[in-house]
């Protein structure tokens, strides 16, 4: 997986470099070189304006615009603080202004053709990805060694277009943040042995209630088609309904979770929370289900606001949990949204609760209590619809039946989430559109 280093990370990583900077500027600047060489498309009477500002990133810049004169591509170098209003036309512009340090609103020239950004666009914040001004939008960004939050969280996303990481030969080692990617996925994944039975990927989804008996059936089927070999409804004081496969076990609508005990020992992880309601009983009985439940949790949705404002009571817990929140049940948890810097409001989250965070966004960033993140960018938009948080809660559920670590239960469930949307209309997908393309993405990414 790819590191991701905030800009203090990779400061203190420069730092640390054994060759001096020198060399280091050399190397990317070499690498800007090669980038805009390949966004041209050739040499021959191709025009380039480098923005280069005074610190190492205009550095790179003028590196870059030296090698490519030297292929003869007639390059421009432009004073970053005082550039003229509308640049020279060219066929590329290298940004070469600010790098991740820039703590103020930048407003670009005029530009008529391709940007190829150094590190970051110019005016993105490296840590939180907010615009300060108005950042040129690139074709491409080259950045050095490691990714930076700021070109995975949106707006700077937006900004950044295609992303390479040139290795100029710094040591990453130390980073605690990485992108999740589908070779990630597969080694996390077991494999079903050839002597597999349905119970030894058991899972029980406690979920819905008279009015939303959709969230719990699409949970329920989302951790089917995610590996469960028996899946276990529960639908409190709800008659039952769902899959033709899911088992249903009748809970009644108050006192629920004093029918919880009865074979819970064969399950390898139980779902709670989705469509469940919020009704004063709702939440006494998963505030006593908590403690109860002693083998790995994904506690989602209503699940989520039955412990709002008492988080603490997660720390009881006597096994693994996985907790689910977008921004706003954030609120409902902690009494406010998460801050710009999503990376450290999900530690946060995480150190504080005992639990691994799943923090819905744009970029999906799950955290474990020992500071470890990993980073989710499959998927788009079209996922902003209601009961795919449902579906992903369900899929989170059936990986942590398999055995799949909590941390990496989370990650990989965001990872094949994000795919299956992928994988479907770009217009007019529904939540239950996911379900079935779950098996098409574990089965074209020989997921086990």
């Amino acid at each position: 997986m790819r590191p991701i280093v905030t800009p203090l990370e990779m400061a203190a990583i420069d730092r640390a470099a054994v060759e001096p900077v020198e060399v280091l500027i050399r190397r990317a600047g070499a690498a800007v070189a090669w980038a805009a060489r390949r966004r041209l498309g050739g040499t021959y009477g191709k025009r380039v304006v480098v923005l280069a500002g005074k610190g190492n990133n205009g550095a790179d810049g003028r590196i870059a615009a030296t090698r490519l004169r030297s292929w003869g591509v007639r390059t421009r170098v432009v004073d970053a603080a005082a550039p003229p209003r509308n640049l020279p036309p060219c066929d590329l512009v290298v940004d070469a202004a600010y790098g991740t340090g820039l703590q103020r609103a930048y407003e670009p020239p005029q530009v008529d053709a391709p940007v190829l950004a150094v590190d970051i666009p110019s005016g993105v914040d490296g840590l939180t990805g907010a615009c300060l001004g108005s950042p040129l939008h690139a074709v491409e960004t080259v950045t050095f060694q490691a990714l930076k939050p700021g070109l995975l969280l949106h707006p700077g996303s937006e900004c950044a277009g295609a992303i390479s990481i040139a290795d100029i030969g710094l040591d990453t080692s130390t980073a605690t943040a990485h992108l999740v990617d589908r070779e990630a996925v597969a080694a996390w994944l077991p494999s079903r042995l050839p002597t597999a039975h349905k119970w030894q990927r058991a899972c029980w989804v406690i979920a819905g209630s008279p009015a939303m008996t959709g969230a719990a059936q699409m949970a329920a089927a989302a951790a089917q088609r995610s590996g469960a070999g028996y899946v276990r409804l529960s639908m409190p004081g709800t008659a039952p309904s769902g899959p033709l496969e899911v088992v249903h076990h009748e809970l009644p609508a108050e006192g629920w979770e004093r029918g919880l005990s009865t074979d819970l020992e064969r399950f390898g992880s139980v779902v709670m929370g989705p469509g469940l309601g919020r009704a004063r009983s709702t939440r006494t009985s998963v505030r006593a289900a908590l403690a109860a439940i002693d083998v790995p949790l994904v506690l989602d949705g209503d699940g989520l606001a039955a412990v709002a404002r008492r988080p603490e009571m997660l720390l009881l817990r006597p096994a693994a949990t996985v907790l689910t929140p977008h921004d706003g049940e954030v609120e409902l948890l902690i009494g406010r949204r998460p801050g710009p810097d999503r990376f450290d409001e999900a530690r946060r989250l995480a150190a504080t609760l005992g639990a691994v965070v799943l923090l819905k966004g744009p970029t999906t960033i799950v955290a474990e209590p020992g500071g470890r993140c990993l980073v989710v960018t499959s998927g788009d938009a079209r996922l902003a619809t209601a009961g795919t948080g449902d579906v992903l809660a369900g899929i989170v559920g059936a990986l942590l039946a398999r055995g799949v670590g909590a941390f990496e239960a989370a990650a990989a469930g965001a990872w094949i989430h994000g795919e299956a949307g992928m994988r479907r209309a770009r217009r007019g997908l529904i939540a239950t559109d996911l379900i079935d393309a779950i098996p098409e993405v574990l089965d074209a990414t020989h997921l086990g």
